[in-house]
């Protein structure tokens, strides 16, 4: 499956999250903020569009939604990573 623009976008912001959050991570964990746009563009590429595994940066290892719908956690070899909305 060739991935949409809406994917790619979705792709492009978990690169920049997953680049971002060592700078930020305290103790194993790090928060990071996308805004509502790239936030719900990312949360619909992850749990509503069946994006294929292959297309999910390699280092994020699992990912859910938490925190009543309002943050995606992303568990990666470094870091428990909550993106958030600002």
């Amino acid at each position: 499956m060739d991935p949409n623009l809406h994917q790619k976008q979705a792709m492009n912001h978990l690169n920049k999250v997953l680049d971002y959050a060592p700078f930020v991570a305290e103790e194993g964990k790090a928060t990071v903020h996308l805004t509502q746009e790239d936030w719900h563009v990312v949360a619909d590429a992850l749990f509503r569009m069946d994006t294929p595994a292959e297309m999910i940066p390699k280092k994020i290892r699992k990912y859910r939604i938490a925190n009543d719908y309002r943050t995606i956690q992303l568990d990666t070899e470094d870091c428990l990573i909550d993106v958030e909305m600002i």
